[in-house]
């Protein structure tokens, strides 16, 4: 019989415009190229790579296939990932861990690429992941707290100007189809208009 793996992923996602110096503690972020297959309708289908041996400035100017040709020996692991839509926080995500020669060369053969660097920070009694993008999604930052079941009663740092949970086009898969450059203006004016938002029903939001 096979064994129950848990599919799911549950997660809270927000908007900031910076990492504050006290929650970087000085270790080399993740290095993250990732190339989406398939992104539409909130379906996906992924091909990471990851590394620390590698430190680069998320500028817009940065090209994900030109770091992956220059760094394609120093990435150190390698995930294909499959997605569903997001509900409420909750979205399907069943991944296998690869070998990263077989992901570099898929990667070089198709997809449209991310990149950005991951840096994992612990907020209460959270860990959180902050991602600092660049290329054609510079300048945006977005963080994560995620847990094994619904992320309820959270903590929210100050940092995190609005809470962009399921707003779809804030997806990985979202921002290889559209990237944030393109709507980045628009997305300040909606801002300025509606000001921050936070989601009310997942138990009391405790803002730092």
């Amino acid at each position: 019989m096979s064994e129950t793996v848990n599919e799911f992923e549950f997660e809270r996602r927000f908007f900031c415009r910076e990492l504050p110096p006290e929650y970087d503690d000085g270790d080399t972020p993740a290095l993250i190229v990732q190339s989406y297959f398939v992104y539409e309708d909130n379906y996906a289908l992924r091909v990471r790579l990851k590394t620390r041996r590698v430190a680069l400035d998320m500028t817009p100017d940065l090209d994900p296939r030109e770091v992956l040709e220059e760094h394609c020996d120093d990435f150190t692991r390698a995930y294909v990932t499959v997605k569903g839509p997001s509900v409420g926080g909750t979205r399907y995500e069943a991944e296998r861990e690869i070998d990263t020669r077989i992901a570099v060369e898929l990667v070089r053969r198709g997809g449209k690429p991310i990149i950005k660097n991951r840096y994992s920070v612990w907020i209460a009694e959270d860990g959180w992941s902050v991602d600092v993008f660049g290329g054609a999604n510079a300048p945006l930052i977005v963080a994560e707290a995620e847990r094994a079941t619904p992320v309820t009663n959270l903590t929210i740092p100050k940092f995190c100007v609005t809470e962009i949970t399921d707003q779809p086009r804030f997806n990985n898969d979202g921002l290889a189809g559209r990237p944030f450059g393109e709507w980045k203006d628009d997305f300040e004016r909606e801002l300025a208009a509606t000001g921050p938002q936070f989601q009310q029903f997942f138990g009391k939001n405790k803002m730092e």
